[in-house]
């Protein structure tokens, strides 16, 4: 097999904790750019939150953490650096402040790199930026189904009469007709509501929900089976809010809620999806200066971010 032209740096030549602030220790190569199959990209913007900001930080905090990360995933059986030509193309502009701003900024940036078949991940951010995501993976690949795993819905109408926060962002991707709710799986809900109706607003859209306590209850194949059934063929983005784990493990976040996955069910979830191709995915609301000296959050979003590769490998590994 041909070797990736982009790879991490040799762990064997220095310290993984020495060099530039990567992901993995990637190269920092600026996309589209020829002979790359997945970039990891930032977006370092919160001002969409509603209660803790913070997640601008995420990207950085990510990077950091993943020093750790080594090229060989052994569930899935993959050499993810030896088999993708991977890069970190840093950080996208955004506008502090203004989220609308920010969605265009992202939307603009993410259209040629799609458009250059190189697989996104993306790193936040508060959940806000994924509606730029969204409409740039429509524009170049029709309307996508979305796999979500989050605390929260995300598709109230609006936050003290902002339409664009990071509690909005799948109702206006519905509105504006970048998502397919129909072939859409949402799962891991938890928590207070405002009122009894906030999730079946979610379920009048046409989304599909997996509230936490009954996510709780399936299998990883079980879970994998229902997504699968769902997506179908079409073309799919898989977007993890780092909430959707117990706080305990993910302190650093905006909105954190009780009773959340353990870090091994979450990696469990996301390793029964090996082998459908997904046109993208992001990481959002990690928000480093909430986390322990540890930087447990920062940890886990590093490795969730790990495994979104992975996935982007396994689907594209020579057959045989």
């Amino acid at each position: 097999m041909t070797t990736p032209r982009f790879q991490p740096a040799d762990a064997s030549r220095a310290p993984r904790y020495a060099g530039v602030r990567t992901f993995a220790r990637l190269p920092h190569v600026p996309v589209p750019h020829a002979d790359v199959d997945a970039a990891v990209l930032g977006v370092p913007f919160d001002t969409a939150t509603s209660f803790r900001p913070g997640a601008r930080f995420g990207p950085e905090g990510i990077r950091s953490a993943s020093a750790l990360l080594r090229p060989y995933h052994p569930p899935l059986d993959v050499d993810v650096f030896g088999t993708l030509s991977i890069v970190d193309g840093g950080d996208l502009d955004v506008t502090p402040g203004n989220a609308l701003r920010t969605v265009e900024q992202l939307d603009a940036a993410l259209r040629p790199v799609l458009e250059a078949g190189i697989v996104p991940v993306v790193l936040g951010g508060d959940h806000s930026i994924v509606l730029g995501e969204l409409r740039a993976h429509a524009a170049v690949h029709g309307p996508v189904a979305l796999v979500l795993l989050d605390a929260h819905a995300d598709t109230w109408d609006q936050y003290y009469g902002e339409r664009y926060f990071h509690g909005t962002p799948f109702r206006r991707a519905v509105e504006e007709g970048l998502l397919d709710p129909g072939r859409s799986l949402l799962a891991g809900m938890r928590g207070s509501l405002y009122e009894p109706q906030d999730l079946d607003a979610a379920r009048e859209m046409g989304f599909e929900l997996v509230p936490g306590d009954e996510l709780r209850t399936l299998t990883p194949e079980a879970y994998g089976e229902r997504v699968r059934a769902r997506v179908g063929d079409g073309p799919a983005f898989l977007s993890f809010d780092i909430d959707v784990l117990d706080p305990a493990f993910a302190p650093g976040t905006g909105t954190p809620e009780l009773a959340g996955l353990l870090p091994h069910e979450a990696l469990g979830f996301l390793r029964a999806l090996a082998g459908m191709a997904f046109t993208g995915f992001d990481v959002v609301e990690c928000a480093p200066p909430y986390d322990g000296p540890g930087q447990v959050t920062a940890l886990h979003a590093a490795g969730v971010a790990y495994e979104l590769l992975a996935l982007t490998a396994v689907a594209r590994r020579p057959a045989g």
